[in-house]
């Protein structure tokens, strides 16, 4: 039974040490969670792939352009659609994911559909 009074003592005194807490820096809390730090192109890259095909259920190829924002990252991904033999022929999405600056995806759409054979005209 002392075990059980001691968590019930630590889930009251936590919120209670929070709010005692969160008093004094209320307005530096409220500026750190509006804007967070950027992460690094390398973590906006892998956050990208990650999150798009969580949402998607496609492994991404690759991402094949990154940028940075005023509000975080763009970042263009490569998504294989359809897969046939030879896979020259398979068909491939571009996506632009929209990431906020401490990567969490916030948009994303496919800008393009093509099959992978295909070369860009320049």
């Amino acid at each position: 039974m002392a075990v059980g009074k001691e968590d019930e003592t630590e889930s009251v005194r936590r919120p209670s040490s929070r709010k005692t807490a969160g008093k004094g820096n209320t307005s530096r809390t409220s500026a750190t969670k509006r804007a967070p730090r950027r992460v690094s192109a390398p973590k906006a890259m892998r956050y990208a792939a990650e999150q798009l095909q969580e949402l998607l259920g496609r492994a991404p190829e690759s991402v094949s352009a990154l940028k940075p924002t005023e509000d975080g990252w763009q970042a263009d991904v490569e998504v294989l659609e359809l897969e046939r033999v030879p896979g020259t022929t398979s068909v491939m999405a571009s996506y632009r994911v929209l990431l906020e600056k401490g990567g969490e995806l916030v948009s994303y759409e496919r800008t393009r559909r093509y099959t992978r054979g295909q070369i860009d005209r320049g």
